[in-house]
């Protein structure tokens, strides 16, 4: 954990995984005063190296602290069942269609709810009145943790189960990506000095943790550079299959 000076900026935990939207709701948070209390999870996932990933971030956009919590994952049995745990083979090359239909198999049962919840704890613990997540109902995500009934719901019992909620310190969730496109998120982003090249998308990366280039993730954050004319830092290995 890195702590630096906040400058009396009101504080926020903002969770971190090291990817593009993360990193972007990170400069956001920033952007908007806050002295942001990183949190990112080793959970086993497949995609690990989104966690050096996330520490290249937190230090890049002045993060006041960047905490990982390890979840016992593998011991309890939480988590199985996901692509993104390594039980199920990570999808490749799928067109839109194919990404928008049903759940996908790289939905990490409850994930959003176990992050939260350890992100409201530190929350508290910290003074902080915001929680900012990178979720985003648009591109195909299909995820029932990333729709805003969902964080609607986790707000409203947030402020009946906390201790700050009953004094009356109310908790507010901000997912400010919630409604914008791939292509508006990297927009922001760069507007607001997120360096692209420290993060890490990419479910199934080789061994030395260089993208695929070929998973529903990869695909999406390549079309919204190349819609943008430019190429995506993160994927040194050429141009994806096309669509």
């Amino acid at each position: 954990m890195t702590d630096q000076a906040t400058d009396h900026a009101p504080s926020a935990v903002v969770l971190l995984s090291g990817g593009l939207d993360s990193a972007t709701v990170l400069a956001i948070a920033r952007a908007q005063g806050f002295a942001c209390h990183a949190l990112s999870f080793d959970y086993s996932q497949r995609h690990g190296v989104e966690l050096a990933a996330a520490r290249r971030v937190a230090t890049h956009l002045g993060a006041a602290s960047h905490r990982i919590a390890r979840l016992d994952v593998q011991s309890l049995g939480l988590f199985a069942g996901s692509a993104l745990t390594g039980y199920a083979p990570v999808p490749k090359d799928r067109p839109p269609d194919q990404m928008s239909a049903g759940i996908p198999v790289t939905y990490v049962p409850a994930r959003n709810t176990v992050f939260l919840s350890y992100a409201l704890a530190l929350a508290e613990v910290l003074s902080a009145g915001d929680i900012f997540l990178g979720v985003n109902a648009v591109d195909y995500s299909g995820y029932p943790d990333c729709r805003p009934q969902y964080l609607a719901a986790f707000q409203a019992m947030a402020n009946l189960a906390t201790k700050a909620g009953v004094e009356g310190r109310s908790l507010q969730i901000h997912a400010p990506l919630l409604d914008w496109t791939k292509v508006q998120i990297i927009q922001k982003g760069l507007e607001l000095g997120v360096d692209y090249s420290l993060t890490h998308s990419c479910y199934d990366p080789a061994p030395d943790g260089q993208a695929c280039g070929h998973c529903d993730a990869c695909l999406l954050r390549q079309a919204a550079f190349q819609a943008l004319g430019r190429h995506d830092p993160a994927l040194s290995q050429g141009r994806p299959k096309a669509w």
